[in-house]
């Protein structure tokens, strides 16, 4: 009697059930830890039960469900390793975004302390550090030297530091 293909497949399905116990056995060669075990025997059996048109009848069936476990374990070990939590290229150490608020109202804060500012202050700061010109560039479009523009601009700063840590401009 010939068994038809669908027929076959239950049977070996069947032999996989029957083999879980098996299964779990090699699972904890690889973990101590029973949850671990439990989830590496039921990836294993996903596994080959989605791929159950490839193991060939004739063949020991707890040798290819072992071989799969083997695989699985040492993919997810891989992984493991490379996301482990002392991994410099770890996802979960990637430093969190700080809230959009803060930077709103540190944003409004220096708004506020910038229009404050002379507008000879205002215009150097704004030069310098805002469309990046070099001193040289600076001077040469203010009319003045380069010294004049480092001062001015040392000024402003320190004048910009003072509004934003709460301390008024002295006249």
């Amino acid at each position: 009697m010939t068994l038809t293909k669908t027929e076959s497949r239950y049977d070996t399905r069947s032999e996989v059930v029957d083999l879980i116990p098996a299964l779990r056995a090699f699972a904890r060669t690889f973990t101590l830890d029973v949850t671990e075990a439990d989830d590496l025997v039921q990836e294993t059996l996903y596994r080959a039960l989605r791929s159950l048109e490839q193991f060939r009848p004739g063949t020991s069936l707890k040798s290819w469900l072992f071989t799969i476990m083997r695989n699985t374990f040492c993919t997810q070990y891989k992984v493991k390793v490379r996301e482990s939590p002392a991994s410099e290229c770890c996802a979960s150490l990637s430093l969190s975004v700080a809230a959009p608020q803060e930077w709103a109202v540190a944003g409004d804060e220096f708004q506020s302390a910038y229009s404050k500012l002379s507008t000879e202050h205002r215009e150097i700061l704004f030069m310098v550090a805002a469309l990046g010109f070099s001193y040289e560039e600076a001077a040469q479009t203010l009319h003045c030297s380069v010294g004049t523009v480092k001062s001015r601009l040392n000024r402003a700063r320190g004048s910009l530091a003072s509004l934003m840590d709460g301390h008024p401009l002295r006249p």
